[in-house]
């Protein structure tokens, strides 16, 4: 039989328009490594009937909404989907800070590896890549006006 924890009856939050959905080779994990790197909270989480395996969790971070699930590749073919897997991921899911600096080292606490150091860039942004352990890429910024002197170059 599966489970289902839900605060769904009141939910302090409003799907937005467009929701990340991400497949995970151990939910579970990642949910945990989402709360410690990103003060994710779990309002709704359900598991599959193995009782293992997690059909679907709804995360809020920083104010947005992140969908996850395990990966189940008995319903794909006998195939893998989860990024590690595939070999990487050419999507990262951008996540604007008030405090660029502490989410970052929160996350590199928490075992997030740095792809693009964070740094103030060119174009004015304070902007930095780092994957997760489940091979999701995470770009975490402040925006910050753009230089004087950068005129339109790009």
């Amino acid at each position: 039989m599966s489970t289902t924890t839900s605060e769904q009856n009141s939910p302090s939050f409003q799907y937005p328009p467009v929701i990340p959905y991400l497949t995970l080779s151990d939910a579970t994990a990642a949910i945990e490594f989402y709360k410690k790197a990103f003060s994710a909270q779990v309002p709704e989480l359900h598991h599959a009937e193995d009782g293992k395996r997690v059909m679907h969790a709804t995360l809020l971070i920083n104010g947005g909404v992140v969908m996850c699930c395990d990966e189940f590749p008995e319903y794909m073919g006998g195939k893998q989907t989860n990024p590690l897997a595939l070999g990487g991921s050419g999507v990262a899911i951008q996540i604007h800070c008030a405090d660029v600096d502490a989410v970052w080292n929160q996350a590199v606490a928490a075992g997030g590896k740095v792809e693009m150091p964070l740094a103030d860039q060119f174009w004015g942004d304070r902007y930095g890549i780092l994957s997760d352990p489940f091979g999701h890429r995470w770009a975490l910024f402040t925006h910050k006006p753009k230089p004087a002197d950068m005129g339109q170059t790009w």
